[in-house]
């Protein structure tokens, strides 16, 4: 391929990511502005390594000085505007850099005095307290997009407004005052759990992941993929599932890994003859279920530490047969319709040398090695600096891989510029949390929805699963146009009370992780579910396909987010809670027979093209085998065999006919 061709590529990716990933829509800048950019993106990381390895600075001073990064770089760096000029930064931008840095210093300046502060804040604090407040919410409307700014709005007009809302939803309501002190001046705002997450586990990996890819650690993901699955049936779309997979270790976005990986996997799956919207939602959906591959989940695991109150091992634990049931799922429904249209395998010439792969495999061990060391108890900051520094000695193992000064200073320039994002988001989110917490919205929202399921419902076990359907559908609405982390502290604080409601009005025992890994699979599964389905939109911009049309096909591959979550709360088993070996093996087999089962009812093809009664007996069949019950898995067990030598007896009829045809012939 030419350097025109590979420099095209390139530019019609960053349009892509620009158009539908807000994250990405920055200035192109040059000469003191980009100077002064890129400076601070090298400050904002050196300060997180320091306080990484040294110790953090208190609560107040390190999530502050975190934000302050964050926003000024935002301002300087995302123009007011998506189509804003991109070539320069604008003078108002210069003064709420500007704002940012002296606001966000505010505490720093004056912690002693601030900490030491009895009762209600000066009017020089709430001026300080409202700027912040104001420049948190632009600063998240470049960054990160409307969706999770205009939640934040109504959540604080709520808290303001409390005593006029109707119903339950009337409570005491809040101040002005006492709205800008709980946001700036105490850590149940803006500097909360979230934005302290952000600025100590999140950073850090975020600054792994950068470092990875400057070792060319996602091109050997795909050479990686096309030598372990090139070769197989419908081979392009199981190299799209597979390096998907491994790219979602690393990265923190489905758009941005639906638009990198996909630019190298959808022209490959059109050109074997996948269509186009087929095309585009597998890579959509593997994408997207990058976020929920363990060990960093779209960096939502370390969210969920401290949401759910569990380690971090428990969570990617629980999180891996769910993934492995997510994966299987478009891999099986893959290879399906790659027999239904008679597809094979790339070609002997396309796939790499064995040697080559073999090659670069030390690549994968800083990956191994954060999961090993968080399996030995290290702690998650010490873990990330330890990924770091082998990721460094790991590269220079091979010229072409070694991490050189340039790539270092590219690496902390590009993990400091993912950062600002995600800090965004959580320190919005912050606002959020916090008038959930002085409102008691949360769990007046769960109380309500269970109180509506339990309206409807006509015994205990439909109300529980009413609650379910409901509050799958609100963390689909509150997940749309969220980035991973955004989306899993919205639903977790929104959404999740529900869930636990349910622990004491059904005394039903409903594990705490099972909920939260509820809400975040399908605030997740927003990204490829439409209206809003921005990773199925993007691969259209790559696939030239339908986007809605792109957006079903992917719920479709995806049809294990939409059960999975059900099963795991209703059997906690498949998150290996309170499980044996044995069990979980059985689990993983039942479940995976299952996904067969389900993935030929709805791509409509097994040994043959299935009628519609068979695909509907089949989807049937594949619910029984994955909900994880003794008596629910001999009946699944006993359909499938039936359905299978049903497909057997079909394929030696049209056998013995064709040879009786031949014969009279």
């Amino acid at each position: 391929m030419s350097d025109s061709k590979d420099q095209l590529t390139e530019v019609h990716q960053e349009e892509l990511l620009q158009k539908y990933d807000a994250e990405s829509n920055t200035r192109n800048l040059g000469g003191i502005a980009a100077k002064i950019v890129f400076f601070g993106l090298l400050a904002f990381s050196l300060f997180q390594l320091y306080t990484g390895a040294f110790g953090q600075y208190t609560a107040y001073i390190q999530r502050t000085v975190h934000l302050g990064f964050a926003l000024t770089l935002i301002f300087l760096l995302f123009p007011a505007r998506r189509k804003g000029n991109k070539r320069k930064v604008a003078w108002y931008d210069y003064i709420l850099a500007l704002l940012s840095i002296l606001v966000c210093a505010y505490w720093p300046v004056f912690y002693d005095t601030l900490v030491q502060q009895i009762g209600g804040i000066t009017q020089a604090q709430m001026v300080v307290g409202s700027i912040a407040i104001l420049l948190v919410l632009e600063g998240t409307r470049r960054a990160v997009g409307l969706p999770i700014t205009i939640i934040a709005i109504l959540f604080m007009v709520y808290a303001l407004f409390g005593p006029n809302m109707p119903g339950m939803l009337a409570h005491r309501g809040l101040s002005l005052e006492q709205l800008i002190n709980s946001m700036f001046f105490t850590t149940e705002g803006i500097l909360g759990t979230p934005l302290q997450v952000s600025s100590t586990y999140i950073f850090l990996f975020l600054l792994f992941g950068a470092f990875l890819v400057q070792t060319g650690v996602g091109n050997y993901f795909n050479d990686l993929a096309i030598a372990i699955a090139g070769k197989r049936t419908g081979g392009p779309a199981k190299v799209a599932i597979f390096s998907s997979a491994l790219n979602g270790t690393i990265s923190g976005s489905s758009v941005a890994n639906t638009v990198t990986t996909g630019s190298y996997t959808i022209p490959m799956m059109k050109k074997l003859g996948y269509k186009p919207n087929f095309a585009g939602a597998v890579e959509a959906a593997s994408s997207t279920g990058g976020q929920i591959m363990p060990p960093i989940m779209g960096a939502a695991a370390f969210l969920m530490i401290e949401f759910a109150g569990v380690g971090y091992w428990e969570i990617a634990k629980a999180a891996t047969i769910p993934a492995v049931l997510y994966f299987s799922g478009i891999w099986i429904m893959t290879h399906l319709e790659a027999k239904r249209l008679g597809l094979h395998g790339l070609p002997k010439e396309e796939i790499p040398a064995k040697k080559t792969v073999l090659k670069k495999l030390h690549l994968l061990l800083p990956i191994i090695a954060i999961v090993f060391l968080l399996f030995q108890g290290f702690s998650i900051e010490r873990t990330a600096l330890l990924g770091i520094l082998i990721t460094v000695i790991v590269s220079l193992f091979l010229k072409e891989t070694r991490i050189t000064p340039a790539k270092f200073i590219v690496a902390l320039q590009e993990g400091a510029r993912t950062a600002l994002g995600v800090a965004a988001a959580t320190a919005c989110a912050g606002i959020i949390v916090g008038v959930v917490t002085k409102t008691g919205l949360g769990l007046k929202m769960g109380n309500s929805l269970v109180s509506i399921a339990g309206s409807i419902a006509s015994s205990p076990e439909a109300q529980l699963l009413l609650t379910l359907f409901l509050t799958m559908i609100a963390s689909i609405i509150l997940g749309m146009g969220s980035p991973t982390t955004a989306n899993y502290i919205i639903t977790s604080t929104i959404a999740l009370p529900a869930i636990l409601a349910l622990n004491d009005q059904l005394e039903v025992a409903i594990p705490v992780l099972a909920g939260h890994m509820f809400v975040f699979y399908f605030g997740i599964v927003a990204d490829i579910t439409p209206p809003v389905a921005l990773a199925a939109f993007a691969a259209t911009g790559i696939s030239g396909g339908e986007p809605i049309r792109t957006g079903v096909n992917a719920s479709k591959l995806a049809i294990a987010a939409f059960i999975i979550p059900y099963m795991f709360v209703l059997q906690p088993q498949l998150l290996m809670i309170d499980t044996t070996f044995f069990e979980i093996l059985l689990i993983l087999l039942t479940a995976i027979t299952g996904m067969i089962a389900i993935g030929a009812g709805l791509i409509g093809y097994w040994y043959r093209k299935l009628p519609w009664i068979e695909r509907i007996a089949a989807v049937i069949t594949g619910i029984l085998l994955i909900y994880p019950e003794g008596h629910t898995d001999l009946f699944g067990a006993a359909a499938f065999i039936i359905m299978i030598a049903l497909q057997f007896i079909w394929k030696r009829d049209k056998k013995d006919k064709a040879k009786e045809a031949r014969a009279q012939a």
